[in-house]
This record gives structure tokens, sequence and C-alpha cells, in this order.
């Protein structure tokens, strides 16, 4: 794992924007740490948000598209997935991914990637956001959704 290079978070003034965070059930506890990283990254900017459960990785994208639908600026798809002994990984993981980035691109929105694809509990425990983790990946999904939305917007006018 590495996360030399991560930009520093810094809070953004994104009171204007409503924010949608997605998450997958599976690993709750890897989970409920992301959602609570992104929660403190979208409370710091100012964004009103909710938070939306789905039942897995796989639902991501179309829960995605029905929010950025329905009006939300952006959203934070945080979900995990863990390999295991069958090809299964790499489907999920790769549809997951693809769908993500296919909304993103049909609506025009932005969708912060939050979905972790690890080997080993651990790597998930490491990037939760956790009092013990390395990283918080929630977070910088929160951050990247919320500075793309508002880059977006300044292309646009």
């Amino acid at each position: 794992m590495s996360g030399k290079g991560a930009p520093v978070i810094v809070p953004t003034d994104a009171s204007s924007l409503k924010v949608t965070i997605i998450a997958g059930t599976w690993h709750d506890v890897i989970t409920d740490g992301l959602i609570a990283g992104a929660e403190r990254t979208l409370e710091a900017s100012g964004a009103t948000y909710r938070v939306v459960r789905v039942p897995g990785s796989f639902e991501l994208a179309l829960a995605s598209k029905a929010a950025l639908e329905a009006g939300a600026d952006a959203v934070v798809a945080l979900g995990v997935i863990i390999r295991g002994g069958t090809p299964h990984f790499e489907y999920v993981a790769s549809a997951a991914t693809d769908g993500l980035n296919r909304v993103a691109l049909d609506t025009g929105k932005p969708i912060g990637f939050g979905l972790l694809t690890l080997d080993d509990e651990q790597q998930g425990l490491d990037r939760a956001g956790l009092p013990d983790s390395k990283e918080d990946k929630g977070a910088e999904a929160a951050d990247a959704a919320v500075r793309t939305a508002l880059l977006l917007r300044a292309l646009r006018e």
C-alpha cells in the first residue's frame, strides 16, 4: 500500500452542493469507516448530503445514476470487494468500476471513487479511516467528488 504522493485534503467551500454518499453493505466495519470519513469531509465543506445503502458494490453504479438524475451534484461511491478463490472478484470489481465511470461520463457529474478492491481484510482496515488506519479513502473520495463538482461548475460558467 502506498499513500505516498496523495494530496492533502483542505476544506473546500461546497455549501452550494448536494452530494449523495452511496455505500455497499458488505464488510460493515470497513464500509462504516469509509462513510464516516466521507461524512467528515462533506461536513467540513458545508455540502448538503445524505447516505444511501445498497446491497453490494455491483449496485453502486445504478444507484449513483438515480441519485445524479434526481438532482445530486455529485456522488461518493463507497464499497469493499475482497478477493476470494474464484473469479467473482474480478467480475464484480470490473463491472462496478466500469459502471461508475460510465455513469459519470453519461451524466456529466462526478463520482468520488471509494470502491476498495482488496486482497484481504487488513488492507481495507488500513484504508478505512479508522483510528489505526494509515489512509482515509472515504474522505479522499468525498474530497475528489466535491472538488470535481466545483471545477465542472466553474468550467461551465
